[in-house]
């Protein structure tokens, strides 16, 4: 039904609880592009990502029709949890380290950080040099530490709020909000010790 689109996420749940399989349809399609990129962000492989994706949907409604559901109002941060945690199972199984760091969009065209450090396109005589400028960056984000890293990408990638971001990697959000700063600051020292030219 149309409608649906109108309802939150709880009430699409219970709706599915009760037997209403199109309500788990609406709840997919409004958030499949948000999951399925933090997904492919992660494992960097397309066809895995699909079946991490399928898999986890696949979790959600094995749990939803077991009645095993508790978490009111906060359907995505826990179907994030889910393909996190599917994630991490896979990289176990085959023995790799997952990197949150890279990523590209529908475009092909890789994670761009100038939202974070205010860096904005005006010209096309600027766009040429911060072609290079982006790889640079690319480059620093790597070098950051894994959880700064993660956070990093979660808040500008995903705009997931830090309540979301400690709910996902089971932190408080002040550990969350502290792992960004520091992020931040080791960004900065990096671009001043290697005297990259990037407006602050």
């Amino acid at each position: 039904m149309p409608i649906q689109q109108f309802v939150d996420d709880q009430e699409l749940v219970n709706q599915y609880i009760k037997g209403d399989e199109s309500a788990l349809s609406t709840l997919i399609t409004r958030h499949k592009r948000r999951i399925f990129s933090y997904i492919m962000l992660t494992v960097k492989d397309r066809a895995l990502a699909e079946d991490v994706f399928q898999d986890t949907f696949i979790k959600v409604i094995n749990t939803l029709k077991k009645g095993h559901y508790n978490e009111e109002g906060k359907f995505l941060p826990w179907v994030l949890r889910i393909s996190h945690n599917l994630i991490i199972d896979t990289f176990r199984r085959d023995k790799r380290m997952p990197t949150i760091s890279g990523g590209t969009n529908d475009e092909g065209e890789a994670f761009d950080i100038f939202s974070v450090l205010g860096v904005y396109d005006k010209t096309a005589e600027e766009e040429i040099i911060q072609s290079q400028v982006r790889k640079d960056i690319r480059k620093l984000v790597e070098a950051l530490p894994a959880e700064q890293r993660e956070v990093l990408m979660m808040r500008h990638y995903y705009d997931m709020s830090f309540k979301e971001i400690s709910e996902q990697t089971n932190v408080s959000i002040n550990t969350a909000l502290g792992r960004m700063r520091y992020a931040l600051i080791n960004l900065r020292k990096m671009i001043e010790e290697k005297e990259l030219v990037i407006s602050l």
